[in-house]
């Protein structure tokens, strides 16, 4: 069994140096074994901030890959993966839209070869179409992928399962959960400015930890979905996040262990 992590940390936006704290407290809490993170700040390298935080609070070594957004985006935020597991490859997939980006990590879990995504789709107002054509191409390339021995996406979709992108999302892996909300929390700026005003508070599920169908889920649930005890408007972000407790199927792990090693 292996526990996973999403979370789209809302860049360094909306006091991000009080955030960090909570954020970094419910991670040690959670003791995961991979992390997948959304809107990394790319100038004050917060995916490494976060990763020497965690690692400090659990004694955890993990590994740390980015990949950021392209074009203008590409200074300022992009995907992350932390993983206490070997990562044998990465890749990376430009959508070829609003500048936004996948990324794969290839990790060897307990032996077995298991691709992880880390992609953060189109916003929640703009057009699903958008969403849609991402997913497809996002589908294609895992597709492109297939020697893996189960494949995991993680994510912020902007899209609630009704919705044409998700569900074609939905028709290939499992949600891990969808019962319980991840957007919006009600997280305020330092002015009193409250994330996405034009949005209810924590209606809708949007952000997954997708599996395929070679991966069984143990339990699943949402977390950073608390604001601060000392301060209501304080939250880790402005979405919560999932967690998730996998396991492989013994059978897909029996096949695994007889694929030969590159040499062997």
């Amino acid at each position: 069994m292996f526990r996973i992590v999403t979370l789209n940390l809302e860049q360094n936006h909306k006091r991000w140096a009080e955030r960090l704290p909570l954020i970094t407290s419910e991670l040690a809490a959670l003791k995961p074994d991979i992390i997948a993170l959304n809107e990394v700040c790319v100038p004050i390298q917060a995916a490494r901030t976060l990763r020497d935080a965690v690692t400090a609070a659990t004694g955890i070594s993990y590994n740390l890959v980015q990949q950021t957004k392209v074009n203008g985006l590409s200074e300022i935020e992009g995907e992350a993966l932390l993983s206490r597991y070997p990562v044998i490859e990465t890749g990376n997939l430009d959508y070829r839209t609003r500048d936004m980006v996948a990324l794969v990590s290839r990790l060897l879990v307990d032996g077995v070869p298991i691709d992880v995504y880390v992609t953060h789709l189109f916003m929640s107002r703009g057009e699903d179409s958008l969403r849609l054509f991402q997913v497809q191409r996002l589908l294609g390339w895992i597709d492109s992928r297939p020697d893996a021995a189960a494949s995991i996406v993680c994510g912020d979709f902007n899209a609630t399962l009704d919705k044409p992108s998700a569900a074609l999302m939905a028709s290939r892996f499992q949600p891990s959960q969808t019962t319980h909300p991840t957007a919006f929390t009600a997280l305020a700026d330092a002015d009193g400015t409250v994330s996405h005003p034009y949005w209810p508070r924590m209606d809708r599920c949007i952000d997954y930890i997708w599996v395929s169908e070679t991966i069984g889920v143990i339990a699943s649930q949402v977390c950073f979905n608390r604001p601060s005890p000392m301060d209501p408007s304080l939250w880790p972000s402005d979405h919560a996040g999932v967690w998730a407790d996998l396991q492989m199927s013994p059978v897909k792990r029996r096949r695994a262990s007889r694929v030969p090693r590159p040499g062997a």
